[in-house]
Protein backbone atom coordinates (compact mmCIF):
# COMPACT_ATOMS: atom_id res chain seq x y z
CA UNK A 1 0.00 0.00 0.00
CA UNK A 2 1.20 3.48 -0.75
CA UNK A 3 2.27 5.46 1.67
CA UNK A 4 3.65 9.25 2.35
CA UNK A 5 7.20 9.35 3.52
CA UNK A 6 8.60 12.37 5.95
CA UNK A 7 9.69 14.53 3.10
CA UNK A 8 5.60 13.96 2.53
CA UNK A 9 6.32 12.32 -1.57
CA UNK A 10 4.66 9.53 -2.11
CA UNK A 11 5.54 5.80 -2.66
CA UNK A 12 4.49 3.78 -5.34
CA UNK A 13 4.64 -0.32 -5.68
CA UNK A 14 6.64 -1.51 -8.91
CA UNK A 15 3.25 -2.02 -10.48
CA UNK A 16 2.20 1.68 -9.82
CA UNK A 17 5.79 2.72 -10.05
CA UNK A 18 5.84 1.36 -13.85
CA UNK A 19 2.79 2.88 -14.80
CA UNK A 20 3.95 5.73 -13.64
CA UNK A 21 6.50 6.11 -15.62
CA UNK A 22 4.76 4.65 -18.66
CA UNK A 23 2.44 7.72 -18.49
CA UNK A 24 5.33 10.24 -17.54
CA UNK A 25 7.11 9.24 -20.92
CA UNK A 26 3.65 9.32 -22.73
CA UNK A 27 3.44 12.91 -21.93
CA UNK A 28 6.84 13.67 -22.10
CA UNK A 29 6.05 12.27 -25.90
CA UNK A 30 3.53 13.98 -26.48
CA UNK A 31 4.83 17.24 -25.25
CA UNK A 32 7.86 17.01 -27.93
CA UNK A 33 5.79 16.13 -30.52
CA UNK A 34 3.49 19.11 -29.75
CA UNK A 35 7.02 21.04 -29.77
CA UNK A 36 8.14 19.86 -32.67
CA UNK A 37 4.67 20.66 -34.35
CA UNK A 38 5.00 23.87 -33.12
CA UNK A 39 8.13 24.76 -34.34
CA UNK A 40 7.28 23.64 -37.61
CA UNK A 41 4.42 25.49 -37.23
CA UNK A 42 6.40 28.48 -36.71
CA UNK A 43 8.76 28.16 -39.47
CA UNK A 44 6.04 27.83 -42.03
CA UNK A 45 4.62 30.83 -40.50
CA UNK A 46 8.08 32.87 -40.41
CA UNK A 47 8.18 31.88 -43.96
CA UNK A 48 4.93 33.24 -45.00
CA UNK A 49 5.69 36.56 -42.82
CA UNK A 50 8.98 36.99 -44.22
CA UNK A 51 7.05 37.20 -47.85
CA UNK A 52 4.26 39.28 -45.92
CA UNK A 53 6.05 41.32 -43.04
CA UNK A 54 7.20 43.83 -44.95
CA UNK A 55 4.32 44.68 -47.24
CA UNK A 56 3.32 48.41 -47.52
CA UNK A 57 6.55 49.10 -45.47
CA UNK A 58 9.08 50.92 -46.83
CA UNK A 59 12.81 50.65 -46.68
CA UNK A 60 15.10 53.30 -48.08
CA UNK A 61 17.78 55.32 -47.64
CA UNK A 62 20.03 58.72 -49.77
CA UNK A 63 23.96 58.48 -49.51
CA UNK A 64 26.15 61.55 -50.60
CA UNK A 65 27.91 59.00 -53.53
CA UNK A 66 30.85 61.14 -52.85
CA UNK A 67 31.79 60.73 -49.07
CA UNK A 68 28.89 57.65 -48.42
CA UNK A 69 27.51 60.43 -45.78
CA UNK A 70 23.55 58.72 -44.86
CA UNK A 71 21.49 61.69 -45.21
CA UNK A 72 18.59 59.79 -44.55
CA UNK A 73 17.23 56.53 -43.72
CA UNK A 74 13.90 54.76 -43.28
CA UNK A 75 14.34 50.61 -42.31
CA UNK A 76 17.91 50.07 -44.47
CA UNK A 77 19.00 47.63 -42.92
CA UNK A 78 15.98 45.06 -43.14
CA UNK A 79 16.30 42.27 -45.10
CA UNK A 80 14.48 42.17 -48.36
CA UNK A 81 14.23 40.20 -51.74
CA UNK A 82 16.40 42.83 -54.43
CA UNK A 83 14.16 41.81 -57.27
CA UNK A 84 15.66 43.58 -60.45
CA UNK A 85 18.08 45.28 -58.37
CA UNK A 86 20.17 42.24 -58.32
CA UNK A 87 21.38 43.35 -62.26
CA UNK A 88 23.08 45.71 -60.79
CA UNK A 89 25.52 43.70 -59.31
CA UNK A 90 25.79 41.53 -62.33
CA UNK A 91 26.39 45.01 -64.62
CA UNK A 92 29.34 45.71 -61.55
CA UNK A 93 30.95 42.64 -62.78
CA UNK A 94 30.62 42.98 -66.15
CA UNK A 95 32.43 46.30 -65.83
CA UNK A 96 35.10 44.69 -63.88
CA UNK A 97 35.90 41.94 -66.69
CA UNK A 98 35.56 44.67 -69.36
CA UNK A 99 38.23 46.76 -67.65
CA UNK A 100 40.32 43.94 -66.80
CA UNK A 101 40.24 42.81 -70.66
CA UNK A 102 39.23 39.27 -69.98
CA UNK A 103 35.69 40.59 -72.10
CA UNK A 104 35.18 42.88 -74.83
CA UNK A 105 32.38 44.84 -75.83
CA UNK A 106 31.63 43.18 -78.94
CA UNK A 107 32.11 39.26 -77.68
CA UNK A 108 29.33 37.14 -78.23
CA UNK A 109 27.36 36.07 -75.05
CA UNK A 110 25.79 32.21 -76.03
CA UNK A 111 22.25 31.68 -74.82
CA UNK A 112 21.39 28.83 -73.26
CA UNK A 113 18.23 26.47 -72.57
CA UNK A 114 17.85 27.70 -69.02
CA UNK A 115 19.02 31.54 -70.23
CA UNK A 116 16.27 31.18 -72.23
CA UNK A 117 13.50 29.70 -70.50
CA UNK A 118 13.86 32.85 -67.59
CA UNK A 119 10.27 34.09 -66.76
CA UNK A 120 9.65 38.25 -68.00
CA UNK A 121 10.95 40.61 -68.33
CA UNK A 122 13.42 39.56 -71.40
CA UNK A 123 14.08 39.94 -74.82
CA UNK A 124 12.88 36.85 -75.84
CA UNK A 125 16.09 35.30 -77.22
CA UNK A 126 16.27 31.84 -78.23
CA UNK A 127 18.48 28.73 -77.16
CA UNK A 128 21.73 28.58 -79.47
CA UNK A 129 21.75 32.59 -80.58
CA UNK A 130 24.03 34.95 -79.08
CA UNK A 131 24.49 38.26 -78.02
CA UNK A 132 27.28 40.59 -77.95
CA UNK A 133 27.92 41.57 -74.18
CA UNK A 134 26.84 45.14 -75.02
CA UNK A 135 23.68 44.47 -76.61
CA UNK A 136 23.28 42.46 -72.70
CA UNK A 137 24.18 45.85 -71.20
CA UNK A 138 21.87 47.38 -72.52
CA UNK A 139 19.21 44.79 -72.26
CA UNK A 140 19.77 45.36 -68.52
CA UNK A 141 19.45 48.91 -67.92
CA UNK A 142 16.45 48.88 -70.17
CA UNK A 143 14.31 46.34 -70.20
CA UNK A 144 15.51 44.24 -67.31
CA UNK A 145 15.83 41.41 -69.52
CA UNK A 146 16.40 38.25 -67.19
CA UNK A 147 17.07 36.21 -70.17
CA UNK A 148 20.22 38.29 -71.29
CA UNK A 149 21.06 38.56 -67.41
CA UNK A 150 21.15 35.00 -66.98
CA UNK A 151 23.00 34.18 -70.32
CA UNK A 152 25.71 36.68 -69.39
CA UNK A 153 26.06 35.58 -65.70
CA UNK A 154 26.77 32.21 -67.27
CA UNK A 155 29.39 33.93 -69.76
CA UNK A 156 31.35 35.34 -66.55
CA UNK A 157 30.56 32.77 -64.45
CA UNK A 158 32.54 29.88 -66.50
CA UNK A 159 29.05 28.16 -67.87
CA UNK A 160 27.36 28.58 -64.33
CA UNK A 161 24.79 30.93 -63.33
CA UNK A 162 25.42 29.34 -59.51
CA UNK A 163 29.30 29.85 -59.65
CA UNK A 164 28.62 33.49 -61.22
CA UNK A 165 26.53 33.78 -57.60
CA UNK A 166 29.10 32.95 -55.37
CA UNK A 167 31.12 35.20 -57.42
CA UNK A 168 28.44 38.30 -57.09
CA UNK A 169 28.45 37.74 -53.07
CA UNK A 170 31.85 37.13 -53.05
CA UNK A 171 32.06 41.37 -54.62
CA UNK A 172 29.30 41.72 -52.38
CA UNK A 173 31.60 41.22 -49.04
CA UNK A 174 34.61 42.70 -50.75
CA UNK A 175 32.11 46.25 -51.35
CA UNK A 176 30.97 46.05 -47.81
CA UNK A 177 27.24 44.92 -48.59
CA UNK A 178 27.86 42.42 -45.42
CA UNK A 179 24.35 41.57 -45.24
CA UNK A 180 23.58 40.43 -48.71
CA UNK A 181 23.73 37.07 -50.39
CA UNK A 182 23.30 36.81 -54.39
CA UNK A 183 21.31 33.59 -55.67
CA UNK A 184 21.26 34.31 -59.56
CA UNK A 185 21.84 37.01 -61.69
CA UNK A 186 18.71 38.25 -62.81
CA UNK A 187 16.63 38.76 -59.56
CA UNK A 188 14.30 36.10 -59.79
CA UNK A 189 12.70 35.09 -56.53
CA UNK A 190 15.03 32.65 -54.41
CA UNK A 191 14.28 32.55 -50.76
CA UNK A 192 17.53 32.75 -49.82
CA UNK A 193 18.46 36.33 -52.31
CA UNK A 194 18.56 38.93 -49.77
CA UNK A 195 20.02 42.44 -49.12
CA UNK A 196 19.06 45.46 -47.53
CA UNK A 197 18.74 49.27 -48.61
CA UNK A 198 22.04 50.07 -46.73
CA UNK A 199 23.53 47.35 -48.82
CA UNK A 200 22.08 48.47 -52.82
CA UNK A 201 23.78 52.06 -51.88
CA UNK A 202 26.33 50.96 -51.23
CA UNK A 203 26.88 49.19 -54.64
CA UNK A 204 25.30 51.87 -56.39
CA UNK A 205 28.09 54.22 -54.82
CA UNK A 206 30.81 51.86 -55.99
CA UNK A 207 29.15 51.85 -59.45
CA UNK A 208 29.38 55.26 -60.12
CA UNK A 209 32.98 55.85 -58.31
CA UNK A 210 34.42 52.64 -59.45
CA UNK A 211 33.47 52.98 -63.13
CA UNK A 212 32.77 56.39 -64.44
CA UNK A 213 33.35 55.33 -67.99
CA UNK A 214 30.32 52.71 -67.68
CA UNK A 215 28.16 54.55 -65.65
CA UNK A 216 26.34 56.12 -68.75
CA UNK A 217 24.71 53.38 -69.87
CA UNK A 218 22.42 53.74 -66.90
CA UNK A 219 21.07 57.10 -68.46
CA UNK A 220 20.51 55.10 -72.12
CA UNK A 221 16.80 55.48 -73.18
CA UNK A 222 16.52 53.15 -75.40
CA UNK A 223 18.10 51.19 -77.42
CA UNK A 224 17.83 49.13 -80.72
CA UNK A 225 18.26 45.14 -80.57
CA UNK A 226 17.31 42.89 -83.88
CA UNK A 227 15.11 45.61 -85.28
CA UNK A 228 13.02 46.29 -82.22
CA UNK A 229 13.03 49.62 -80.07
CA UNK A 230 13.48 48.51 -75.90
CA UNK A 231 12.95 51.58 -74.11
CA UNK A 232 14.35 52.53 -70.47
CA UNK A 233 11.30 51.95 -68.25
CA UNK A 234 13.08 53.49 -65.03
CA UNK A 235 10.42 56.80 -64.62
CA UNK A 236 13.26 58.61 -62.73
CA UNK A 237 15.37 59.55 -65.50
CA UNK A 238 12.17 61.23 -67.15
CA UNK A 239 10.68 62.31 -64.13
CA UNK A 240 13.20 63.71 -61.64
CA UNK A 241 15.79 66.44 -62.70
CA UNK A 242 19.09 65.77 -62.32
CA UNK A 243 18.37 61.82 -62.28
CA UNK A 244 20.75 60.12 -64.50
CA UNK A 245 20.45 55.67 -63.56
CA UNK A 246 20.39 53.45 -61.89
CA UNK A 247 18.08 50.30 -61.79
CA UNK A 248 14.16 49.53 -60.91
CA UNK A 249 12.92 45.78 -59.69
CA UNK A 250 9.92 44.36 -58.82
CA UNK A 251 8.53 40.66 -58.24
CA UNK A 252 5.10 40.16 -55.81
CA UNK A 253 7.31 39.00 -52.70
CA UNK A 254 9.48 41.94 -52.94
CA UNK A 255 7.20 44.53 -53.88
CA UNK A 256 8.16 47.50 -56.42
CA UNK A 257 12.30 48.86 -55.85
CA UNK A 258 14.11 51.58 -57.15
CA UNK A 259 17.90 52.23 -56.91
CA UNK A 260 18.37 55.78 -58.44
CA UNK A 261 20.89 58.54 -59.05
CA UNK A 262 20.88 61.97 -59.31
CA UNK A 263 23.42 64.99 -59.75
CA UNK A 264 22.47 68.72 -59.14
CA UNK A 265 25.26 71.53 -58.85
CA UNK A 266 28.46 68.87 -58.49
CA UNK A 267 26.51 66.81 -55.71
CA UNK A 268 25.45 63.25 -56.34
CA UNK A 269 23.13 61.43 -54.56
CA UNK A 270 22.14 57.66 -54.29
CA UNK A 271 18.72 56.88 -53.17
CA UNK A 272 17.23 53.50 -52.43
CA UNK A 273 13.39 52.55 -51.93
CA UNK A 274 12.40 49.19 -51.64
CA UNK A 275 8.90 47.34 -51.25
CA UNK A 276 6.67 50.42 -52.33
CA UNK A 277 3.01 49.36 -53.51
CA UNK A 278 2.97 50.89 -56.81
CA UNK A 279 5.11 52.46 -59.34
CA UNK A 280 3.67 55.71 -58.38
CA UNK A 281 4.03 55.54 -54.36
CA UNK A 282 8.09 54.47 -55.44
CA UNK A 283 8.62 56.86 -57.88
CA UNK A 284 7.43 60.00 -55.32
CA UNK A 285 9.26 58.38 -51.92
CA UNK A 286 12.52 58.64 -54.26
CA UNK A 287 11.49 62.05 -55.46
CA UNK A 288 10.75 63.19 -52.17
CA UNK A 289 13.82 61.77 -50.36
CA UNK A 290 16.28 62.79 -52.90
CA UNK A 291 14.67 66.26 -52.79
CA UNK A 292 15.55 66.03 -48.86
CA UNK A 293 18.96 64.72 -49.47
CA UNK A 294 20.07 67.54 -51.93
CA UNK A 295 18.12 70.29 -49.21
CA UNK A 296 20.71 68.77 -46.71
CA UNK A 297 23.53 69.36 -48.74
CA UNK A 298 22.96 72.74 -49.51
CA UNK A 299 21.60 72.53 -53.09
CA UNK A 300 18.83 74.91 -53.80
CA UNK A 301 15.74 73.37 -54.86
CA UNK A 302 14.47 72.66 -58.42
CA UNK A 303 10.67 72.97 -59.41
CA UNK A 304 9.49 69.22 -60.41
CA UNK A 305 9.37 68.70 -64.14
CA UNK A 306 6.53 68.01 -66.89
CA UNK A 307 4.38 65.24 -65.24
CA UNK A 308 2.36 62.97 -67.69
CA UNK A 309 -0.04 60.35 -67.37
CA UNK A 310 -0.71 57.30 -69.83
CA UNK A 311 -4.32 57.33 -72.12
CA UNK A 312 -7.26 57.47 -68.98
CA UNK A 313 -9.56 59.11 -71.16
CA UNK A 314 -12.83 57.75 -72.41
CA UNK A 315 -12.81 55.15 -75.14
CA UNK A 316 -13.95 57.93 -77.86
CA UNK A 317 -10.53 59.58 -77.80
CA UNK A 318 -7.52 57.89 -79.73
CA UNK A 319 -6.06 55.39 -77.96
CA UNK A 320 -2.48 55.55 -76.75
CA UNK A 321 -2.92 59.44 -76.51
CA UNK A 322 -0.43 61.16 -73.57
CA UNK A 323 -2.52 63.69 -71.54
CA UNK A 324 -0.69 66.77 -69.79
CA UNK A 325 -1.60 66.42 -66.16
CA UNK A 326 0.83 69.35 -65.39
CA UNK A 327 3.91 72.35 -66.36
CA UNK A 328 6.62 73.19 -65.33
CA UNK A 329 8.04 75.68 -67.90
CA UNK A 330 11.19 76.00 -66.23
CA UNK A 331 12.72 72.87 -67.79
CA UNK A 332 12.94 71.96 -71.75
CA UNK A 333 11.80 68.36 -72.14
CA UNK A 334 13.56 65.08 -73.31
CA UNK A 335 14.16 63.67 -76.46
CA UNK A 336 15.29 60.35 -77.64
CA UNK A 337 18.39 61.29 -79.92
CA UNK A 338 21.39 59.18 -81.52
CA UNK A 339 24.20 59.22 -78.96
CA UNK A 340 27.34 60.35 -79.97
CA UNK A 341 30.10 57.18 -80.31
CA UNK A 342 31.01 56.10 -76.73
CA UNK A 343 34.58 55.79 -75.98
CA UNK A 344 34.53 51.52 -77.97
CA UNK A 345 32.92 52.78 -80.30
CA UNK A 346 29.61 52.26 -80.54
CA UNK A 347 26.15 53.60 -80.80
CA UNK A 348 23.23 53.70 -78.38
CA UNK A 349 20.03 55.81 -77.93
CA UNK A 350 20.16 58.13 -74.74
CA UNK A 351 18.08 61.37 -73.02
CA UNK A 352 19.46 64.55 -74.00
CA UNK A 353 17.24 67.77 -73.48
CA UNK A 354 15.91 69.53 -76.07
CA UNK A 355 15.10 73.59 -76.39
CA UNK A 356 11.77 74.98 -76.95
CA UNK A 357 10.70 71.24 -78.32
CA UNK A 358 7.50 69.65 -77.66
CA UNK A 359 8.42 66.25 -76.72
CA UNK A 360 6.76 64.71 -73.44
CA UNK A 361 8.12 63.33 -70.46
CA UNK A 362 6.31 60.16 -69.08
CA UNK A 363 6.26 59.47 -65.74
CA UNK A 364 5.00 56.32 -63.64
CA UNK A 365 34.02 38.14 -63.98
CA UNK A 366 36.27 38.98 -61.02
CA UNK A 367 36.06 40.01 -57.71
CA UNK A 368 37.08 44.37 -57.77
CA UNK A 369 38.28 45.19 -54.29
CA UNK A 370 37.21 48.81 -53.24
CA UNK A 371 39.80 51.13 -53.07
CA UNK A 372 39.51 54.87 -51.61
CA UNK A 373 41.44 55.56 -54.66
CA UNK A 374 38.55 54.53 -57.33
CA UNK A 375 36.11 57.39 -55.58
CA UNK A 376 38.57 60.03 -57.47
CA UNK A 377 37.28 59.14 -61.16
CA UNK A 378 35.82 61.62 -62.94
CA UNK A 379 32.60 60.90 -63.48
CA UNK A 380 6.08 48.70 -63.98
CA UNK A 381 4.49 47.48 -62.75
CA UNK A 382 4.85 44.69 -64.57
CA UNK A 383 2.73 43.82 -67.88
CA UNK A 384 1.91 40.15 -66.74
CA UNK A 385 1.47 39.09 -63.00
CA UNK A 386 4.64 36.69 -63.76
CA UNK A 387 6.45 39.68 -65.23
CA UNK A 388 9.60 40.57 -62.84
CA UNK A 389 11.58 44.05 -63.79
Amino acid sequence: MAHTGKAGRRKHTPTQSAEYKQNRKRTSSRKWIGLLAGVALGTVATQRNAHAQYAGQLSSIVMDANTGAVLSQTDPDLRRYPASLTKLMTLYLTFSALRAGTITLDQLVPVSIHAATMEPSKLGVVPGSRLTVQQAILALVTKSANDAACALGEFLGGGSEPQFAALMTQQARALGMSRTTFRNASGLPDPDQLTTARDLATLGRHLINDFPEDYHYFSTAAFRFHGRMIPNHNPMLKAYVGADGMKTGYTEEAGRNLVTSALRSNVRLVGVVMGASSNGQRTLAMADQLDRGFDAEGVAPVERPLVLARNIVPAHHHAGRVIVLAAAHSHAPLEVAEAPVGRRGVHHVRATPVANGHHLRLIGAKVHPATASTSKHTLHKAHATRSRT
